[in-house]
């Protein structure tokens, strides 16, 4: 079976739950929440992060810290769109009747979710250096993660997948870089 017919089956085994999901974005308040996590999963909350690193564990430590972070999620942001180009799988509000986009996508297609994909990453590495994080970093990546599918973006089964390469890329890096 190819990636077409796979992700046609995966669209419609995931269908009530992104109806479901979606369905929250109606609410201003919700969706409100969700496009301003968004917004800041597109980068700011990392940026920030890496910069304020060195403040958090001097010069030398923070840079290191900083230095993983860029270099994970340079690593993500080549994996994602290579998989994004090649498996072409359209998101949820193009594919499924009844789902609302709730805010413009970056890029065209769904698979897999580079805003879950750096967020997981992101957080590893950075609770990796400084554990503390986990207490913000955590609750932040798991919103993060359900604006995708609440805001008609992406299926869970993307979401999923970019946890998995995320947190695969993090664990990986520990283990790569000394």
């Amino acid at each position: 079976m190819n990636a077409a017919a796979l992700f046609l089956r995966a669209d419609q085994a995931e269908r009530r739950l992104c109806l479901l999901a979606n369905a929250a974005a109606r609410r201003r308040m919700v969706r409100g929440l969700f496009c301003s996590v968004s917004r800041l999963g597109d980068g700011a909350v990392w940026y920030a992060l890496m910069a304020m690193m060195p403040l958090w564990l001097g010069w030398t430590q923070g840079l290191r810290a900083a230095s993983h972070m860029l270099l994970v999620g340079a690593i993500g942001l080549v994996l994602y769109k290579f998989l994004k180009r090649t498996l072409v799988r359209e998101r949820p509000f193009i594919g499924l009747v009844g789902i609302e986009c709730a805010m413009p996508p970056l890029d065209r297609y769904s698979f897999p979710s580079g805003h879950t994909l750096h967020a997981v990453a992101f957080t590893i590495v950075a609770t990796g250096f400084v554990p503390v994080l986990a207490w913000v970093l955590v609750p932040f990546t798991l919103l993060v993660a359900a604006s995708r599918v609440v805001l008609g973006l992406h299926y869970p089964s993307d979401v999923l997948v970019g946890a998995l390469l995320g947190a695969a890329l993090a664990v990986g890096s520990f283990a790569l870089l000394p």
